[in-house]
Parts: C-alpha cells; sequence; structure tokens
C-alpha cells in the first residue's frame, strides 16, 4: 500500500481531491488556480486547516486552497504530489490536449468532406457547417465514426435507381451498411439539405427521399398513380390497356415496371400532383380523360420509370403552386427535355390567389415563368391544384393519344 493511501479513503478529502481532479484536468494539470469546498463538514475542515497552517473557524461556510498548497502538502507528508494521488483512483484527463485532438481531427474530416463531388454546392457547404456546429461531428470525432463513409456515399449520389442493398455494397462493402445507424442518419440529413425538404419523420418520407437520391429501398412500395395511360409490353402493358379502356385509375409498383419491357403510346402525358384531380378526371371523363399521371407529392422512382417509356411524348407537368411545388415542376423540366409546364404561370395563379393557405418557405426561381414568382411573392398564398380542377378537367377532356 502506498504511504499516502489512506489519503483517499480519508472523509476529509474526498472532494477536496475531487474539486483538484476536476480543476487539473480542465487546465492540463496546471497548479495555478485554486478549490473550494462549501458548507464544509468538521472533517473538510480540519483537513483544510492541515493543509495550509491557517486556522478557519467553525462556522466557515466556504473553504478554499491554492492547489499548490494541496501539492506541497502531499509531497511533504506522504512523499507523493497531487497529481499523482488523484491518479490513483483513475487517469487524469488532459482536457485541453483532448479538446485540441478532437479540433485536430474535425479540421481533417471538413478538409476530407470539402474535397468531395459536391464541394462547391451550397447546399453541401450549408450541410458541412450544420454538422459541425451543432457538435455532430465532435461526436463522431469521439464514437469514431468513419465520417468518410458517409462522404463515401454522398459522392456516389445521385444513384440511377439502384436498390438500397446493391447500392451500400458498391459504395461501402456491405449491403447493410444503410440500414440504419448514424451514416444512414447523416445522409438522409444530407439529402433533406440538398432537396430544401424537413429530414425524414417516418419511413414514407424516407424511402422517397431516397429515391430522389436514386436509391431504392423498396421496389415494391415505389408506386405512381395513373388514368387512362396507353402501353405495350408484357403483364403490365396489358394492364394499363385494360384500365384504358375501362377509365379505371391503376397503381403500377416499380417492381411491376420491371417485369418487361414497356412502352406508352401517345404523343402527351399530364402529369399532376394531387390524387383528387385524378379522381375528379376518372368520375368526370372516365375513359375520355386524356393520360394523366399522379406522383402523388415528389414523384417516386415508379413515377419517373413510367415517365421514361415515353421518351417522344411531350410531359405537360405540373404542382401545387407553393414553393415546394415549384421547385418540383423546375425539377421536372431540367429531368424531361420533353417537359413543358401544365397551367403552371401567374395567369393562372393570380385569379385563383385571393385566399388559400399562408405561402410558407424559401421563395424559389421560376425560369419558365419569370413573373410567377413575383406574383406569389406578391399574393403570398398557396393555390392547390384542386382549385383549378374545372381548367384541369377540360385540358383532360380531348383524347390525343393512339
Amino acid at each position: 500500500m502506498t504511504p499516502w493511501a489512506s489519503v483517499l479513503d480519508d472523509a476529509g478529502w474526498g472532494r477536496l481531491l475531487a474539486a483538484a481532479r476536476r480543476s487539473l484536468e480542465r487546465t492540463g494539470g496546471s497548479l495555478d488556480g485554486s478549490v473550494s469546498l462549501t458548507a464544509p463538514t468538521e472533517a473538510e475542515r480540519l483537513a483544510v486547516i492541515g493543509v495550509t497552517g491557517t486556522h478557519r473557524s467553525a462556522g466557515s461556510s466556504r473553504l478554499t486552497v491554492r492547489l499548490v498548497e494541496l501539492d506541497t502538502h502531499l509531497r511533504e507528508a506522504y512523499g507523493a504530489g497531487l497529481a499523482e494521488v488523484v491518479s490513483a483512483a483513475a487517469p487524469l484527463r488532459n482536457r485541453p490536449a483532448d479538446l485540441a485532438r478532437e479540433a485536430a481531427a474535425r479540421d481533417a474530416l471538413v478538409s476530407a468532406a470539402c474535397g468531395g463531388r459536391h464541394a462547391a454546392a451550397p447546399w453541401y457547404a450549408e450541410w458541412l457547417d450544420g454538422v459541425r456546429r451543432d457538435g455532430t461531428l465532435t461526436r463522431l470525432v469521439r464514437t469514431g465514426l468513419p465520417f468518410e463513409d458517409v462522404t463515401r456515399v454522398l459522392d456516389s449520389l445521385p444513384a440511377a435507381d439502384e436498390p438500397m442493398p446493391v447500392f451500400a455494397d458498391r459504395v461501402l462493402h456491405d449491403t447493410k451498411a444503410l440500414t440504419d445507424g448514424a451514416v444512414r442518419g447523416l445522409v438522409l440529413r444530407a439529402l433533406a439539405t440538398w432537396h430544401g425538404v424537413p429530414v425524414p419523420a417516418n419511413t414514407e418520407q424516407e424511402r422517397a427521399l431516397w429515391e430522389r437520391a436514386g436509391v431504392i429501398l423498396d421496389d415494391l412500395a415505389s408506386q405512381v398513380l395513373v388514368l387512362n395511360v396507353p402501353a405495350r409490353g408484357g403483364l403490365v402493358g396489358s394492364w394499363l390497356t385494360q384500365a384504358r379502356e375501362a377509365g379505371v385509375p391503376v397503381r403500377i409498383t416499380l417492381h411491376q415496371l420491371g417485369l418487361a419491357p414497356l412502352t406508352l403510346h401517345c404523343d402527351e402525358v399530364f402529369v399532376c400532383e394531387n390524387p383528387a384531380v385524378l379522381r375528379a378526371a376518372a368520375a368526370v371523363l372516365g375513359a375520355g380523360a386524356r393520360p394523366l399521371v399522379c406522383t402523388e407529392g415528389v414523384p417516386s422512382a415508379a413515377a419517373h420509370t413510367l415517365l421514361r417509356s415515353a421518351p417522344d411524348a411531350a410531359i405537360r407537368w405540373r404542382n401545387d403552386f407553393d414553393w415546394a411545388g415549384v421547385r418540383l415542376t423546375a425539377a421536372a423540366l431540367v429531368r424531361y427535355p420533353n417537359a413543358v409546364p401544365w397551367r403552371m404561370t401567374s395567369a393562372d395563379y393570380r385569379p385563383a390567389a385571393g385566399s388559400g393557405p399562408v405561402l410558407l418557405g424559401v421563395p424559389t426561381d421560376t425560369p419558365w415563368d419569370g413573373s410567377l414568382r413575383e406574383a406569389m411573392c406578391q399574393a403570398g398564398r398557396a393555390v392547390m391544384e384542386e382549385r383549378l380542377l374545372d381548367s384541369l378537367l377540360d385540358d383532360l377532356s380531348a383524347r390525343s393519344c393512339g
């Protein structure tokens, strides 16, 4: 037993040494400071008197001791300094050194991430700054999570409608690497920033976000709702043909679309956002409605796969008149060279903007009609597709496909 072991068990020294440990760890071992005990016990008062050689009254509510005094007393009485004594229970941490190492590790992660494929994109800088400022990078450094896996995944996106296990194996050499866990969460946070949407709060939102990045979680869950879409090719083609003849809406999955090559035979396809529009077209126009695809919000991989089956058809695209809808329309016009806006102009918006939900979110440019953005900012109201229903049904009322 060391000569100073009794100090560790002495009731008068417990809080004193604990306070000294906190100070030494905070300062990297400096003896320049002091520690204090509030509401000291009689044993603690006597210990402080023994260390300082100065009387402290029994009524003292706070006792202060300089660390150098503690160190000197321990060396003279037991032959061991303060750092050696407090290290007996557990090694002393050097927090300034720890913080310096963490800072260097964070800087290394940021530096590596800044060499990524998307480093020049504003969303990437926003995401990286966010995980740095909120302490996420520090937690990653402390837990040893491979942040390079996150940047490696982002560098590989967007993918080409690749199943998640296949994508994970190709990028991270583990089919289950993105099933759950911190890497998946950080990638989803980055994707949400990329596409200007909230971080997913449920499985459906997560699936939609992955699909926007070209990664398919479940080809059975990825669906598209259609009405009167003429098609040829395999079982799905026959379903769509029969449904068109009856004017009946049909849901098609991505899995079904992959069963056989499919070709849509029409000059134009209309695309809406809300099922209410498609439901009304089926009810009012039936088999006489023009081909209509409903995205139900963010287009699924199934929707994109179906639309790619009509490479020569004009795609008449629309969404709600809100900032999310405007962004989706803009993305569709970029993605499909043969896409044109469908009643997405200021002339369509203004007559319907007298009331409705408050327009929320960040304004977005409308390059197909520069006055639309201005009109939306001025009115400050979102206009859902249902408010234009009569006009939309008029457009859908004459068949133009063979």
